[in-house]
């Protein structure tokens, strides 16, 4: 069973606020999208994803290479209000406006990270 307690802990870190409110955007995003968005190097995302997983609040699914990871189905709905809470918190502000644009610059590239 999930706590808040966790929940709350691993929303503290602004990397990994960050991390959510893009996953919410997304059915999935593989790390590679990620690294690109939010233009941090790949070994620090991935800690940060190994938390959030750990945490519960998602799931990541491997393809070749890549590591894709969305948001747990199974999360509680109280878990799922929290984090629209806090994804309506960060709409229109940065970093979180200027990750969505990359993301969105990412996705329309031919040449992505990922292949």
């Amino acid at each position: 069973m999930i706590r808040a307690e966790t929940i709350l802990r691993a929303l503290a870190d602004g990397t990994r606020l960050r991390l959510i409110n893009l996953l919410l955007s997304k059915d999935e995003l593989c790390v590679c999208e990620l690294t690109e968005a939010l233009q941090i190097v790949q070994p620090k995302v991935s800690r940060h994803l190994a938390i959030l997983r750990d945490a519960g609040l998602v799931l990541d699914r491997r393809e070749g290479l890549w590591v894709h990871y969305r948001i747990h189905p199974d999360l509680p709905a109280w878990g799922n209000q929290l984090l629209q809470a806090a994804q309506n918190g960060c709409r229109g502000k940065s970093p979180y406006v200027e990750d969505a644009k990359r993301l969105a610059g990412s996705e329309s590239d031919t040449n992505t990270a990922c292949g």
